[in-house]
């Protein structure tokens, strides 16, 4: 008798545990231009943060841009700072909203032009050209996968709810932020 309670007392905990995360982080939107199981890894990643206690007070990684510049290449004085960078190009914005709060009309940047696809890396800001937008686009890299064609990359705004469409080459990409100043 005691093993049937304890069957049904741990179906309804599974259950309300559910109904609590769906509560939580509310229906999975998948994007069609993010591989399922990209979106459902992060899902995943939400789920577990959700049902775990002891996590409450940590942040979830998200991906970085790489490192662009060494130690080396920075020099601190009280009366100026030297970045010895070299080929780097200065980058003003317009006012979008898309890159908010990290970007906005108000911040500028440095940015260098990329050598080898091997270099972009998932996390870093790129300014690439669309097919589906007139100018160039400065967004973060989400995802980077192979087809057919070879490597292609995923971008989105860190303030828009969905990924840019389509598939974005290397070839479209002009320039890497390396850095913003507010």
């Amino acid at each position: 008798m005691s093993k049937k309670i304890f069957a049904i007392l741990g179906a309804v905990s599974i259950f309300l545990a559910g109904a609590l995360t769906g509560a939580v982080i509310g229906p999975v939107n998948f994007d069609k231009n993010i591989p399922t199981v990209h979106i459902i890894k992060e899902k995943a990643d939400e789920v577990i943060g959700v049902l775990n206690p002891l996590n409450l007070d940590v942040s979830p990684e998200r991906a970085s841009p790489g490192d662009w510049i060494t130690n080396e290449q920075i020099e601190v004085y009280s009366n100026r700072v030297i970045l010895d960078i070299q080929d780097a190009e200065w980058a003003i914005f317009t006012n979008t909203n898309s890159m908010d709060p990290v970007i906005d009309e108000s911040s500028s940047a440095l940015e260098v032009v990329p050598e080898t696809e091997s270099d972009i890396e998932v996390g870093d800001i790129v300014s690439y050209r669309s097919d589906y937008a007139d100018g160039n686009i400065i967004h973060r890299v989400v995802y980077k996968g192979q087809d057919e064609q070879g490597t292609y990359f995923i971008m989105k705004g860190d303030n828009n709810p969905t990924s840019d469409p389509g598939k974005i080459r290397f070839e479209q990409m002009d320039r890497v932020l390396i850095a913003i100043f507010y």
